[in-house]
Order: C-alpha cells, then sequence, then structure tokens
C-alpha cells in the first residue's frame, strides 16, 4: 500500500468510486485550491483502495485544528488496516501542519467507523447532535 497526497484533479476523479457521489471536476479544482484542504489516497497495485479527507480550521482564540472529513475505503478492501493507515497519515499530516487536534464526527451506530478511529488512539469527547442547513439544490460553488 502506498498512501500519497492527491495533487491532480485527475487522482481527485481517479478516487470517485470512494466517494458518495460522483466527482465534478469544477468542485475537484476548488477543492485542490482551497488552502487547508487535503486528501490522501491509499493505492494497491495502483488502484486507489481508500482516501481519507480533512479541512483545516483556524480560530482566533484555538488556534488550527484539522477535521477528518471523510474516510473511505473500497469494499474489496475492507478489513485490510488501510482505514486505519489512512486515519494515522492523515494525524501525522496534522501534526506536521501544527494542528492542535484532529476530531471527526460519526454516528454513533456507525461501529466499523468507531473502531478504526478508537485503534489510532481517538478518545470519545461526548456526545453532540449534529444541526444542518438545507440549502436545496444550490450550487456550493
Amino acid at each position: 500500500m502506498d498512501i500519497r497526497r492527491a495533487t491532480t484533479v485527475g487522482e481527485l476523479v481517479a478516487a470517485q468510486h470512494l466517494y458518495d457521489g460522483p466527482a465534478r471536476r469544477e468542485w475537484a479544482e476548488r477543492f485542490l485550491a482551497a488552502p487547508g484542504h487535503l486528501m490522501l489516497i491509499a493505492y494497491v497495485d495502483g488502484f486507489p483502495a481508500g482516501m481519507v479527507s480533512g479541512v483545516e480550521m483556524l480560530h482566533p482564540d484555538k488556534g488550527t485544528e484539522l477535521c477528518l472529513y471523510e474516510l473511505s475505503v473500497d469494499e474489496g478492501h475492507r478489513r485490510r488496516g488501510i482505514g486505519r493507515a489512512l486515519t494515522r497519515a492523515l494525524a501525522a499530516e496534522a501534526r506536521r501542519r501544527g494542528c492542535y487536534d484532529m476530531w471527526v464526527g460519526v454516528d454513533t451506530d456507525n461501529d466499523p467507523a468507531l473502531a478504526t478511529y478508537r485503534s489510532t488512539g481517538a478518545a470519545d469527547d461526548g456526545e453532540f447532535a449534529m444541526l444542518t442547513w438545507d440549502f436545496g439544490d444550490a450550487d456550493p460553488g
């Protein structure tokens, strides 16, 4: 397994089978251009077998932390340590960037995700509610 940071639109599009939906080139371009956004892709024999994305968040009284935005492993490559390796690689990148912590929101019934994150040293920080404002079909671009 080889874990590399995605630096091209082509890499992001080639990994779209790992996303919730198809990649859009214009959004991939914006992702790559946005400071603090990153995606690491795990390749197995040249195939994008998993990905993790993160977003730096900066606040005047806290400094910088990294949000683990999404982790996905191709169904045929699960239970091989790819998710754990990607999470560790993202945490290492957060440390390298000087982040004071890294966090992720997880559904409390998502046992595989919870096990993966806990196996890499994450600890429960209490329960919280996630509230969402739905703006319909608005293009986030």
